[in-house]
């Protein structure tokens, strides 16, 4: 995976173009479908794949313990084994430290987990997360870190900063061996740089990773519930002190809103399960914001999803006919509206690229704000 910066400041919006090693070539700011275990949850590849997805985020976490990596490897690598021909980002477990912090155990080697699925122990280090990503096949990898919530002590922040950059110089370390002893397309890998809420611990981040020799950087240990002035603070933050010609991988954002602002501020990279966590709980996106597809008023709406939308739901279905999937439980729904906020989180990063093309990010963000922010679509009841 190779990055190019077509247009932008250190701390501004950014156009940028990623190659991959198969040609496909794309523009970013994009956003990523989450695939944690090799699949997007209630949508096939193909969906994706027709409604231009460049790329999806897997999690090394979860397909280590199921399938497990010799299964990939056989098949082939985790493109061929979930048939995607397009972009795999591999999150390197990380915030699994986090999420499943009761069933882990860190110490200066790595992470013992036991495994939520049948209670087996398996260790995570730096240097195996990073074997087990070139094993998968990913266009671009992480370095394994600690991830803390909010709120947390500033001092454990500092801690898992340190714990961190350490383990970031072992995955580069043997990054590069495996680098030497292969061949074809190397991945991208990239520095998760953590400090909590402390802009000083944050710079340092960037600081000690760039003297590491890192050239891709993922910004971690955001939207974990912190207010969100403090996400903006900290990723302007970032967004100053990184190298210009770096690629920029906000971590975990993908309300509709997030992504304008932090545009803004120069990210480029995106994932989250919003679009399709939110599709399984009747919650459809839209240009005039949030809309309750489980809603009464929809029973009787025969209008699509988003009037101005062209996805294949928007085309084929009504608010009406969706609103009686929820109710019948029909898992269909579940299908249906995340095929469409999907589409919409695709289309609204290409009307920022052009934004940003154009020279008119400012005008083009205030007029999604007063359309997004300031409607009122039907609310739950």
């Amino acid at each position: 995976m190779r990055f190019k910066l077509l247009k932008g400041t250190r701390g501004g919006p950014r156009l940028g173009e990623v190659t991959l090693a198969n040609g496909l070539v794309y523009k970013t700011p994009v956003f990523m479908p989450v695939a944690t275990q090799a699949a997007v949850k209630a949508v096939e590849g193909s969906d994706l794949a027709a409604m231009g997805v460049p790329m999806l985020l897997s999690n090394t976490y979860h397909l280590v313990l199921r399938p497990g990596l010799d299964l990939i490897k056989h098949a082939g690598g985790l493109h061929r084994f979930m048939n995607w021909p397009n972009g795999i980002l591999t999150d390197s477990g990380g915030f699994q430290v986090m999420s499943l912090s009761r069933l882990a155990k860190i110490d200066s080697d790595g992470v013992r987990f036991q495994s939520h699925i049948d209670g087996s122990t398996h260790q995570f280090t730096p240097e195996s997360v990073i074997e087990a990503q070139m094993i998968l096949g990913s266009n671009a990898i992480t370095c394994l870190d600690i991830c803390k919530g909010y709120p947390h002590d500033p001092v454990a922040a500092e801690r898992a900063l340190a714990t961190t950059i350490d383990w970031a110089g072992r995955s580069i370390k043997r990054y590069r061996e495996m680098v030497d002893m292969g061949s074809g397309d190397k991945p991208a890998l990239f520095a998760i740089l953590q400090g909590g809420f402390d802009v000083a611990l944050r710079r340092q981040a960037v600081t000690r990773m760039l003297e590491l020799g890192f050239e891709s950087f993922a910004y971690g240990g955001l939207s974990v519930g912190e207010p969100k002035e403090l996400t903006w603070e900290m990723a302007a933050a970032l967004g100053s002190a990184l190298p210009e010609t770096s690629p920029r991988y906000l971590m975990g954002v993908g309300d509709p809103h997030d992504i304008w602002e932090a545009c803004r501020l120069g990210v480029d990279m995106f994932d989250c399960v919003l679009p399709t966590r939110n599709a399984r709980n009747g919650q459809a996106l839209t240009s005039k914001g949030k809309l309750y597809i489980k809603n009464n008023a929809m029973r009787r709406d025969l209008s699509a999803l988003d009037p101005g939308c062209d996805c294949y739901t928007c085309k084929n279905f009504t608010r009406a006919y969706l609103c009686h999937l929820f109710h019948a439980n029909e898992i269909s729904m579940a299908r249906l509206i995340s095929l469409h906020n999907i589409a919409f989180l695709i289309r609204l990063t290409a009307t920022i690229r052009k934004a940003i093309e154009e020279d008119i990010f400012n005008e083009e963000y205030a007029r999604f704000k007063d359309s997004y922010l300031n409607s009122s679509p039907v609310v739950a009841n």
